[in-house]
Parts: structure tokens; sequence; C-alpha cells
């Protein structure tokens, strides 16, 4: 018996350790929260992750709700004037008059005096790193005929074209309008349409200063230099839309389009936008849905829309609705005393 009574005892303790192992396999932990701290208001707030080479959406929250395109304008202003340049319309060296409306746009801008020009290669420098106003409304008199109302119907009809459903135009620079409304989704389009279409132009955007008549102009895309891979694009500011931006990441394999609109601050904004790039790289994101935690509340779930896995050709955006309209206020990336007032009208959420 006294030989009997180790195994016994080896008996009992691996009956014990079976039940344990069976109690864990069916004891399931939920793995942490992941919590994901949105700088705006939720009516203001849009964001979308695309990844650049097979289109899926990775990330995105009101990417089809209408928002204010800010400065994100140009990013179409610039496309048609690529387009020009492409089918030889104009050159780098070809000089855009600067005519008495297109000088007399708020800032930011260059400060064009009657009868002045400016060639093409520095248009777009100045739209893209200084976003400047003057300059956007002088290439948009030059590819409409003379009026900024004609090209903005054009830069309209281009959005159609390249799938921008959610967009309208009404002017060439990002001046406050209640018809000038785009989507975060059709700024996810643009961007990838710019990149595709234009790659020998493409440069242009991650440049962060340029020289204008012997003088230094520096930008305000903070991002560049910022995250190793960011190589553009641009960014946008009127009060009524918060800090909006898109930006191009390509590294390591990676390609990213990811934007974000209605940011509080352009720090918080880009502080987002990293957090959305490291997200989207992670091994991760599919499975994990974030708690969206808006500036000065605390949403118990995920919004509705909320999604990881749709297709951004399959996206399908509601209908169009009217955004309130807004008086003509100055529009810049930076915040000045000219800007909309605080209680200009935001669009519906849809």
């Amino acid at each position: 018996m006294s030989h009997q009574r180790p195994f016994s005892l080896l008996r009992t303790l691996a009956a014990a350790l079976a039940l344990l192992v069976l109690i864990a396999g069916c004891t399931t932990v939920a793995p942490p929260e992941s919590v994901l701290a949105v700088p705006a208001a939720p009516q203001k707030y849009a964001a979308i992750v695309v990844d650049a080479s097979t289109g899926k959406t990775l990330f995105e929250v009101n990417s089809t709700a209408q928002r204010y395109p800010a400065s994100l304008t140009k990013m179409m202003t610039l496309y048609m004037l690529f387009e020009a340049m492409q089918s030889g319309r104009v050159t780098k060296q070809t000089q855009i008059p600067v005519s008495d409306h297109a000088a007399s746009q708020p800032p930011t801008k260059l400060r064009f005096r009657r009868g002045e020009a400016i060639d093409v290669d520095s248009a777009i420098r100045a739209m893209v790193v200084k976003s400047a106003n003057d300059v956007a409304v002088a290439v948009g008199e030059y590819l409409g005929g003379g009026s900024e109302d004609q090209f903005a119907a054009m830069m309209t009809a281009k959005a159609r074209q390249l799938g921008m459903t959610s967009t309208s135009f009404r002017n060439a620079c990002g001046l406050p309008d209640g018809g000038q409304v785009t989507s975060a989704r059709d700024m996810a389009v643009l961007g990838l349409a710019l990149e595709h279409r234009f790659p020998q132009h493409f440069h242009y955007f991650s440049e962060s200063d340029f020289m204008f008549r012997g003088r230094l102009v520096r930008g305000h895309n903070d991002m560049l230099g910022r995250v190793r891979g960011v190589d553009g694009i641009k960014t946008g500011y009127i009060r009524a839309s918060g800090y909006n931006i898109v930006t191009s990441y390509n590294a390591d394999g990676r390609h990213l389009i990811v934007v974000v609109m209605g940011a509080q601050s352009a720090r918080q904004r880009n502080d987002h936008v990293e957090a959305l790039i490291q997200r989207s790289l992670g091994p991760m994101t599919a499975a994990a849905q974030p708690r969206l935690m808006y500036a000065g509340q605390q949403p118990a779930s995920p919004p509705p829309g909320l999604s990881s896995d749709s297709a951004l050709p399959g996206l399908s955006p509601p209908p169009a609705t009217p955004a309130s309209p807004l008086p003509g206020q100055p529009a810049s990336d930076l915040p000045s005393p000219d800007l909309a007032s605080p209680t200009s009208p935001l669009l519906p959420t849809q």
C-alpha cells in the first residue's frame, strides 16, 4: 500500500490540474478597451484612414457627413492646375496675372499689388506651403476664363468625375461659403487622385518652405518632419470648420491617406493624426474597435458609422444636406482675429 500512495497522490494532482485547465479554457478574459481621444466636438469631427494600396478603409467616423473644407479646397485648385500643365495649356514658367479681386482676398496671402503676376511654379508652392488665398483665386480666374465662379463650377464637375459625391465648390481658396462643402471621404478620394494622377508633381506637397522674391516663405504643416514617412499633403482652417488636414504616409511598404476634420487646435489635430497612423499600422487594426472620447465628453461606445473593414470604393454616402449660410469671412490655416465668428452655424451631422 505504501507504494500505491504516491501514485494516488499523482492521480489527484493530475485531475486537479486538468480541472484548472478546463476552467481556464472556458473563461474568456476581455481584452482591455481601446480608447481613442478625439480633439473635437462630435458635430464637427470627421475622419477616415484609407490604405492607399488597396482602397480599404481602416478607420472612419462621420466620413460621409458634410463638413467645410477650408483650405483643403486648394487641393482641387492644384489638381486643376496640374491637369492644365499636363495638357500643355500652361507650363511652370507661365505668368498668372493677379487681379484686383484676387489681390483683395483676406489672409493668408502673399500680398500682391495691382498689375503683378506670379509664375505657375511659384503659385503651386504658394498654395501648398503658404496656403495663399490671393494666389488660389488668381489661378482660378486664369483657368476659369477670368471668372472664379466659372472655375468653381469646373472644380465641382471634376469632383463628380473623381467620385466625390458630397462635395460642392463655390470658390478656389476655401473662404467660408454656405454652399462650399465636402466630406472626409471625398478628401481622401482627392488625396489619392493627386498621388496617382500626378506623381511627378506630388513632391510639392512635401515642401515646408520656399523662396519668393528673395524672401523665405515658411509653411505650417507640422506633420512634415514630425512623423517618418509623412510626405504631404494639405492643412486647412476656418473657425466654422475647425482644423482640417489630409496626410499621406508612405514608408516600410505601407501607404496611408489620413483625413481629420474639425479639431480644436493644430497641435491636437496633429497628435490625432499620429495616433491614427500608429493604430492603422498595428497588427490588431481590424479587430480593435476603439471607444471614442470626444472633447468635453466620454461616449460609452463608438458612434454609429464607425467601421474598420469597409472598402473605400464601396462607401455609399447619404444625400447631401444643404449647408447653413455663412457670411463671407477670411480663410486661413492659422487662427487670427479676422476669422469667422465662433457662433457660425455648423453643418448637420449625417
